[in-house]
């Protein structure tokens, strides 16, 4: 018996070691421990909540019956809606954070060469999904903003030890302007369905750049 509660106590257990790092790695942004804690449960619950910015009424031509087509083999337009939202924990806390660290740790120049790096990045690596959104490789805008902010160093435009905080702020403003907002018109194009700025796809990716870049400290 206690041997299968182990089995299913690894997964909750994995799960807790994998919080603790990630609250230990955005303590190292300048947060303290408790407050990345907080910060962190914040971004987890946040990505629950997805707070609507625009309705758009969508018209599609397909062929619907009624109870007179057998008669008028006449089909309506099927007219359906289309909201594109803000997701709390994937693109809002981030970007507040970002703004944050933005004005009290990082030098505007090198935030700003990094996080045009990381953009461009997320415009090419990006692609509309429909039925989910934007999805792009979780991986790929940590690692290019680490790189970039590893960059800025190595080219003496930033300060040792600011490489951190660059990166949080490339990483996460840089994906939300490559992937979401570049991407707007493709959103557009996806049809009638809920599409979730900073959720989905990219929720993960920038949740990623938080605890990549605080091993860059």
């Amino acid at each position: 018996m206690p041997f299968f509660l182990l089995i299913l106590l690894i997964p909750l257990l994995l799960m807790l070691l994998f919080y603790n790092v990630a609250a230990f790695s955005f303590a190292r942004l300048g947060l303290s421990y408790n407050g990345a804690f907080l910060f962190l449960t914040a971004c987890v619950l946040g990505s629950l909540i997805n707070i609507p910015l625009s309705r758009r009424r969508t018209v599609t031509r397909g062929r619907k019956a009624t109870p007179f087509s057998f008669l008028f083999f006449y089909y309506p337009p099927v007219v359906q809606e289309q909201m594109i939202c803000v997701n709390v924990g994937g693109a809002g806390l981030p970007a507040l954070f970002s703004i944050y660290l933005l004005i009290t740790r990082v030098p505007l120049l090198p935030t700003l060469i990094a996080m045009l790096l990381v953009t461009i990045v997320a415009k090419l690596m990006a692609r509309p999904q429909p039925g989910v959104g934007i999805v792009m490789p979780a991986f790929i805008p940590p690692l290019v903003a680490a790189a970039a902010a590893l960059l800025m160093e190595m080219t003496g435009l930033a300060y040792p030890g600011q490489a951190a905080s660059i990166a949080y702020v490339a990483g996460t403003i840089g994906t939300l302007v490559g992937a979401d907002l570049l991407n707007w018109r493709a959103i557009q194009n996806l049809g009638p369905q809920m599409v979730s700025i900073g959720g989905a796809g990219v929720f993960d990716g920038i949740f990623l750049v938080g605890i990549i870049a605080a091993f860059l400290g």
